[in-house]
């Protein structure tokens, strides 16, 4: 579909391409699903250009620095929140309705996941994201190219911080960029900072889990799954467009969405927990086994603790694993059950996912897409 289709009308299914190699759902998904992420894309590129000269007319210092900023928010991703957020205005309104008015609100969401990325590699030292250096390394090697004083790590965290503060307030500045009704938006807003304030929570619960293992469960892991992950990449983004298509927040809907998206959200993390002991760094942009290495309490290594025999329990217990051991704590975490484990509850979240959809009424065509994305979303290599 063109841009400028995408402009003035809400987005259209595009048929399958016969040498698609999905299944048709998920060929279909793709097909229309990409438009959506280019219109968020566009958006994003045109407001950030804005920003970035305002900013450079402070000092010009301040370019590179707003540069770096635009740069980690257009570098990749999937749009996962903007998409959701999409389809969640789509099935209460239907194809008829404009997007325009509604795009800049989608657009914000992956600001705000920016501002949410950036200061989680900075709080867990990561060294890669997508593939390419995190903001904090490829900033610290910054400071190092230009010989500037100081410690280029601590120069490096520090802006990434600062990166991640201006990418909140962007999100902010473009969120108010959408025109719906003062009422409503101020509807918007409201879930907007609940996805905020539950996002911290998450975050939170999920450093104290790293610092405070002995004390950790299966339990607290899958709060931190809802809270870090679910609450924000999926259910929070769905009422979010849920509240700018002008759904109560009693009805049916949002009550189908709620569950939907607390059920599809959590095995999102179940299938990231599993991607980041078994995936392929090239197709994950992130290297194999950080969390084993870590001893990270994921719901993972929970599971594979409490299933554990005596001596696989031994072997597991405070694991902080070096390259060599990776391998070895893999196979060690496969062989309690605790992979298979995990990928039963992947499939009965998606199971619970799909029966609250079947409860909900709402468009034919954002039914479909939301079915394609319970199955996508988890069940995916990177």
């Amino acid at each position: 579909m063109a841009n400028d289709a995408v402009a003035g009308n809400a987005l259209r299914v595009a048929p399958a391409r016969p040498g698609d190699r999905d299944d048709p759902v998920r060929a279909v998904l793709a097909a229309y699903t990409q438009d959506l992420i280019t219109a968020v894309d566009d958006t994003l590129a045109t407001f950030l250009a804005a920003e970035v000269d305002s900013l450079t007319e402070i000092d010009a210092a301040m370019g590179s620095f707003a540069t770096a900023a635009r740069d980690a928010v257009l570098a990749g991703g999937k749009r996962i929140r903007p998409t959701f957020a999409y389809w969640g205005w789509r099935g209460v309104v239907g194809g008829n309705q404009p997007l325009p008015p509604v795009l800049p609100a989608l657009a914000a969401l992956e600001l705000l996941h920016t501002f949410a990325l950036v200061h989680d590699d900075v709080m867990d030292a990561s060294a890669t994201r997508r593939g390419r250096p995190t903001a904090h390394v490829a900033l610290a090697a910054q400071h190092v190219a230009a010989g500037h004083r100081g410690d280029p790590g601590r120069f490096g965290e520090a802006v990434a911080v600062l990166i991640g503060d201006l990418c909140m307030v962007w999100a902010d500045r473009l969120l108010a960029h959408a025109t719906v009704p003062p009422a409503r938006l101020l509807e918007v807003r409201r879930c907007y900072d609940q996805m905020r304030v539950e996002t911290v929570a998450g975050q939170y619960l999920d450093v104290l889990g790293e610092n405070d293992a002995a004390n950790w469960s299966v339990d607290r892991a899958l709060r931190v799954a809802r809270y870090k992950t679910a609450s924000y990449t999926v259910q929070r983004p769905l009422l979010f467009g849920a509240c700018l298509a002008g759904m109560a927040a009693d009805a049916p809907v949002t009550a189908a969405y709620t569950r939907y998206g607390l059920a599809v959200g959590e095995a999102f993390q179940l299938c990231d927990d599993l991607l980041g002991v078994y995936g392929d760094p090239a197709t994950t942009g992130k290297p194999a086994g950080d969390d084993l290495r870590t001893g990270k309490p994921t719901t993972l290594l929970m599971l594979a603790r409490q299933l554990a025999t005596p001596a696989q329990r031994r072997a597991l217990e405070g694991v902080e694993a070096g390259e060599a051991e990776v391998g070895r704590l893999a196979q060690l975490v496969a062989d309690t059950g605790a992979v298979a484990w995990v990928e039963r509850m992947i499939a009965e979240r998606v199971g619970e996912a799909l029966a609250a959809l079947d409860s909900a009424d709402v468009d034919r065509t954002a039914r479909t897409a939301l079915t394609g994305l319970a199955t996508a979303a988890t069940n995916r290599r990177a």
